[in-house]
């Protein structure tokens, strides 16, 4: 690992939280982007800074296109682009598809799905060869519920994820040859503070036995993950989607 710096969106919190500390052992300069809680952004920056680490928060909301250029010319000041993880991400509550507001699947798509695009075009107009970059990597955050379709859950959400999978075969092959690798991860039932802001704080807990491996995973194994695909180690990685599911 080098100096480099990462972007992780959602930093602040749960998996991007844990993607942060765990990229900042490692060598990566952190510039993370969070939608509201500025308390939880600074203690992640603390946490970095005390082990020698680099970090900087930067107050974004993926569905603003202005958020967005503003997380990436905050990064351009901080060092030399390295690396993204596309891991802002919402749920929304337990629903049936005809309960569903417009302005709730609006919501989620523009998080979900345009968010990660758009920080994904910015990533590559500075990592690319093409444009005169050094490489890179991206990684997208994805979810076994794209494969699931979480019927009677959040079919939006699914769907969103489904895009990203999409997404990441397809951004990958783009760049290729121009020294950017992309992958995704799809987590299974973790735990995290995103089943409560789904109305549903036992969720994960309540469906573990469901999984193969009879538990539920951690935000500290899926950013292992995430940091392995950023990686040397993941040289040959593109175009990739890793479940880290416990076997669902």
């Amino acid at each position: 690992m080098t100096d480099r710096v990462v972007i992780i969106t959602g930093g602040s919190r749960g998996i991007g939280r844990a993607t942060a500390i765990a990229a900042a052992s490692r060598g990566f300069k952190i510039c993370f982007g969070y939608a509201a809680n500025e308390a939880a952004a600074r203690e992640v920056v603390s946490t970095i800074e005390a082990k020698n680490g680099k970090a900087i928060a930067v107050k974004c909301d993926v569905a603003s296109e202005k958020d967005i250029l503003g997380l990436f010319r905050a990064a351009d000041e901080f060092g030399t682009l390295g690396a993204l993880v596309n891991n802002a991400g919402i749920i929304g509550v337990t629903s049936r598809v005809d309960e569903m507001s417009a302005e709730r699947i609006q919501r989620m798509m523009a998080i979900n799905i345009t968010g990660s695009i758009l920080c994904a075009r910015e990533a590559v107009k500075r990592m690319s060869t093409r444009h005169g970059g050094k490489g890179g990597v991206i990684v997208n955050l994805s979810s076994v519920a794209a494969k699931l379709g979480a019927p009677n859950t959040y079919v939006d959400y699914a769907a969103s994820k489904g895009a990203i999978d999409s997404f990441t075969i397809g951004l990958g092959h783009e760049v290729a040859g121009e020294g950017i690798r992309v992958a995704a991860i799809r987590p299974g039932l973790i735990d995290t503070e995103i089943h409560g802001s789904g109305g549903d704080p036992d969720r994960a807990h309540r469906l573990a036995p469901m999984v193969p491996m009879k538990r539920v995973g951690s935000a500290d194994e899926i950013a292992n993950a995430i940091v392995w695909l950023m990686s040397d180690d993941a040289s040959y990685v593109t175009s990739a989607i890793l479940d880290v599911s416990g076997g669902r």
